[in-house]
C-alpha cells in the first residue's frame, strides 16, 4: 500500500493510505513518535466497500511541515482541510494516543463534518502533562515547562527521543516501542521496520510535546493553562478503547474522557493488550469499530 499525496488550502501537503471506494468514509489518525502506516493491521482488515484514509499529521511521516504547530488544534484544522480536498462531506474519525486529542479537537469544532468519534488509547481532552525532573530524573509534579525551548531539554521525556529523531537511531525508538508500547505482542519484522522507519521522519517532537500539554478542552487549570469547556461541544457518539496495560494513558484518563462525555459514551477494554490495539488486538479492534459506526 503506497502513500498518495494531496495539496491542503493552507499550503501543506498532507500524505495518506486510502483503502476501499464508496460514500461510507472512515479517517484514522495516529499519535505521536508515529504515522499513518501504524494503523495498517487495521487497515488490512476493513471491507472494500468502507473508503478509508490513514493521514500522516503535519510534521510526521511523509506530510509537509512548513508551518510549525504549537497546538492539536491546528492538526485538526488540517484534518478539516484534507476533507474538504477529498471532497468528504462527512465521516466516522479515530484517533490512536495524541492523535485521540486531535480529532476530539476536530469533533468540537467541525461538528457537521462528524459521523462518529472513536478514541483509541486516547490522550485525555485534558492533557498529557510533561513535568520538570529533579537530579534524579522523577518528575516534579507540578511543574512545567515555561516554553518549547525549556521543554526540549526533557532528560526523560523529549531530550533522548528528540536526539534519537536526529541521529535516525532507530535502535533507540525500538527500545522505547517495546518498553511502552508493544507490552504484549509485537509487530512482525518487516511491518516493525516499516513503522519504525516512518517513526524517524518525524520534524516536529517538541512542538507535538507542548501541543498535547497544553491541550485542555475541559474547564479547570491543567498545569499549563485554563481550559474553555470545549468538551461540552462534543455531540457526536464516542467510542472510547483501551488495552488494561497500557503503560502509556492511563485508564484515569479514560474514564476522564468518558465522563465529560458520558451520555455519548461507549467504552470497550481489552484485556492482555497493551497503549496499541493495533498490534495486541487487531482483529477485535476492527470488529469494534466496524460494529460501532454500522
Amino acid at each position: 500500500m503506497e502513500k498518495k499525496f494531496v495539496a491542503l488550502k493552507n499550503q501543506e501537503t498532507y500524505a495518506y493510505l486510502e483503502k476501499g471506494s464508496g460514500d461510507k468514509y472512515l479517517i484514522l489518525v495516529h499519535g505521536n513518535i508515529s504515522s499513518s502506516v501504524y494503523y495498517k493491521p487495521l487497515i488490512d482488515l476493513l471491507p472494500e466497500n468502507l473508503h478509508c484514509f490513514a493521514v500522516d499529521l503535519r510534521g510526521f511521516g511523509d506530510s509537509s511541515y512548513n508551518q510549525e504547530i504549537s497546538s492539536l488544534k491546528e492538526l485538526a484544522d488540517d484534518v478539516k482541510l484534507f476533507m474538504d480536498a477529498m471532497k468528504i462531506e462527512k465521516a466516522d474519525i479515530a484517533g490512536w494516543s495524541l492523535g485521540g486529542g486531535v480529532v476530539m479537537e476536530f469533533a468540537a469544532h467541525y461538528p457537521d463534518r462528524l459521523n462518529k468519534l472513536i478514541l483509541i488509547n486516547s490522550t485525555t481532552h485534558k492533557g498529557y502533562p510533561v513535568f520538570k525532573k529533579d537530579a534524579n530524573n522523577q518528575m516534579k509534579l507540578g511543574e512545567v515547562y515555561a516554553s518549547k525551548k525549556e521543554m526540549a531539554e526533557d532528560p526523560v521525556q523529549v531530550k533522548p527521543l528528540l536526539m534519537a529523531l536526529e541521529t535516525k537511531n532507530l535502535a533507540f525508538v525500538k527500545y522505547i516501542y517495546d518498553l511502552t508500547i508493544y507490552t504484549y505482542n509485537k509487530p512482525s519484522e518487516e511491518d516493525n521496520l516499516l513503522y519504525l522507519t516512518d517513526s524517524l521522519k518525524q520534524r516536529n517532537l517538541v512542538d507535538a510535546d507542548w501541543a498535547l500539554a497544553n491541550l485542555n478542552m475541559g474547564k479547570d487549570f491543567n498545569f499549563y493553562q485554563m481550559g474553555q469547556n470545549t468538551i461540552s461541544l462534543i455531540k457526536a457518539p464516542v467510542l472510547h478503547i483501551w488495552g488494561s496495560h497500557d503503560k502509556t494513558v492511563p485508564e484515569f484518563m479514560i474514564l476522564d474522557n468518558i465522563k465529560a462525555l458520558e451520555d455519548q459514551s461507549t467504552y470497550v477494554k481489552f484485556d492482555q493488550c497493551g497503549h496499541s490495539p493495533l498490534v495486541d488486538k487487531p482483529n477485535e479492534l476492527a470488529k469494534v469499530i466496524l460494529d460501532f459506526i454500522r
